[in-house]
């Protein structure tokens, strides 16, 4: 069984591999589908697509940001010469501007570092493929706590939605035990009624009868309920079978409304109607709530 996610998470992973530190952290937000977005050095600027991949393979929607940094032992291996040739070239030139054309010499060592090619910065060699494979280890580890951030944080959202659902399910069981007394209540008011305006004259039983049945096919919300009762437990199944679920509850919750509507355009007792307005409120959170679920 899967569990449910929620879109908000983060997670954080430190490694040392191969002589370099590795960190990442990877955060997310709602979003309506998957936007990932990675910064990591330049070093490793060709695993950008790799990183993606395996951000891909674990999350479904959110706007995701994988942040990267790597601490390298072997920076203290780089070499930096100065390149003399060309360091003679600039100097000689500069000499025949102050020699020819009078200019200012100011030449300094602040000067000529600022010069392009003046110095070769020789780095020991990296095989591409091992930093990619030892970075992604990282972000496998990063991913594996923000996952388990998003579950802890969905079994939450489960239990909540649940706890609503059970709630409109109570709500709704009064709507039908009141609208079947708003049927009774109407026939009574409709006897006495004609009892007034008829005064001693005899009552037709089957009249009041074929009134109190017209009325009764007019607010009657048995199909409605039926339906929103249906619709909860399939939300219920499918939070038991877990997985990337936030879509199929947002369209879920669009039919349930729908049900709520209904119920309370046929609803003429005001206390129904706001036993209607309760549950189209607690919709409503869930609605929020599954804003939330990946």
């Amino acid at each position: 069984m899967q569990v449910i996610k929620s879109m908000t998470g983060y997670g954080r992973a430190v490694q040392t591999v191969n002589g370099r530190e590795f960190t990442v952290e990877v955060r997310s937000v709602n979003n309506r589908y998957l936007d990932c977005n990675v910064k990591l050095p330049r070093m490793v600027s060709f695993a950008e697509d790799a990183v993606k991949q395996a951000v891909k393979a674990a999350i479904s929607r959110g706007k995701v940001d994988v942040y990267i940094t790597i601490k390298s032992e072997a920076e203290a291996d780089t070499k930096i010469t100065l390149n003399a040739a060309i360091m003679e070239g600039y100097l000689s030139a500069m000499r025949q501007m102050v020699d020819t054309y009078g200019v200012k010499d100011d030449i300094s060592v602040s000067t000529m570092s600022r010069l392009p090619e003046i110095f070769t910065v020789e780095k020991p060699e990296v095989d591409e493929e091992q930093l990619k494979s030892d970075l992604l280890q990282v972000v496998a580890a990063a991913l594996e706590g923000y996952n388990a951030f998003r579950a802890a944080e969905g079994a939450a959202l489960d239990a909540d939605l649940r706890s609503r659902g059970n709630t409109i399910l109570e709500l709704v069981s009064q709507v039908e035990s009141g609208n079947a007394q708003t049927v009774i209540d109407y026939r009574a008011r409709l006897y006495n009624k004609l009892k007034e305006v008829l005064a001693n004259t005899a009552i037709d039983e089957s009249r009041i009868l074929t009134e109190a049945a017209i009325f009764a096919d007019k607010v009657a919300v048995d199909e409605e309920t039926v339906r929103l009762r249906s619709h909860l437990e399939q939300m219920n199944k499918m939070l038991t079978d877990g997985g990337a679920l936030g879509r199929k509850l947002d369209f879920l919750l669009q039919e349930m409304n729908r049900e709520a509507n209904t119920i309370g355009s046929k609803c003429t007792d005001v206390r129904l109607a706001r036993i209607v307005v309760d549950i189209k409120a607690e919709l409503e959170k869930i609605r929020e709530q599954t804003q939330n679920i990946e």
